[in-house]
């Protein structure tokens, strides 16, 4: 395969097989951020477990301290008597029997779906819709519930959800290239920490065998998995 110039420009100028500390990880993601966008940064943690077992699949949520700068579209499936609260709350979309029916007919421009419990029955159905596509809401991270207002101030404010693939790899966006290094580092040790803490007991081995930050358009940057300043960034 051949490489661009600005490809060899970086590959003799960063070593991308090495880990570095989180401080020094960020540094290099913002300084290789050169897109005329504002670029996410994202990171992937390679986890030590086998996602066709049940008890090894780690699912949760966590809530970003700086949110990940993105501006995320809401929808709340909730019965009339919960509009109002959603509607405050700052959802973006409200209904149910109507946004169950634009569903049906293939509309998904959202980010994150918050439904009722009361609603779920009739928006299970759209399983193979919503499925795919990540956006069926779930109890396990707080998608359906009755407080369907404090659940969108939530989103809003940063938190996400996250479950691992099937190759073991967890993804997730933690901020934009414009965040400042300590917000960034704030984020990614926030993530990291959600991501130990939900270790399962039938993982066996080195449990994060990779964890690797990059931008939209920049290289990935490994991060030493020993973390030695994580709790500093905490």
């Amino acid at each position: 395969m051949k490489l661009t110039k600005k490809q060899k420009d970086l590959a003799k100028k960063l070593d991308l097989k090495k880990e570095y500390k989180i401080a020094e990880a960020i540094s290099i993601v913002k300084q290789y951020s050169n897109a005329k966008f504002n670029e996410s940064v994202d990171i992937a943690i390679n986890l030590g477990v086998d996602p066709k077992h049940a008890d090894q699949v780690v699912r949760g949520t966590v809530a970003l301290p700086f949110g990940t700068g993105k501006s995320v579209k809401v929808l709340v499936i909730a019965k009339p008597e919960k509009h109002q609260e959603a509607i405050d709350a700052g959802a973006d979309f409200v209904g149910f029997e109507d946004y169950l029916k634009k569903i049906h007919d293939g509309w998904t421009d959202v980010d994150v779906i918050i439904a009722a419990p009361d609603t779920m029955a009739e928006l299970g159905k759209l399983g193979k819709v919503l499925g795919p596509r990540g956006l069926m809401p779930n109890p396990k991270s707080g998608t359906v519930t009755p407080n369907v207002g404090q659940a969108v101030l939530e989103v809003k404010a940063g938190k996400i959800d996250f479950r691992v693939d099937k190759n073991g790899t967890v993804h997730s966006a933690i901020g934009k290239a414009s965040f400042d290094e300590n917000k960034l580092k704030d984020n990614i040790a926030a993530f990291i920490n959600m991501i130990i803490k939900l270790k399962p007991a039938a993982a066996k081995g080195t449990y994060i065998k990779g964890i690797t930050i990059s931008s939209t358009m920049g290289p990935g940057v490994k991060i030493d998995r020993s973390l030695p300043d994580l709790k500093s960034a905490a």
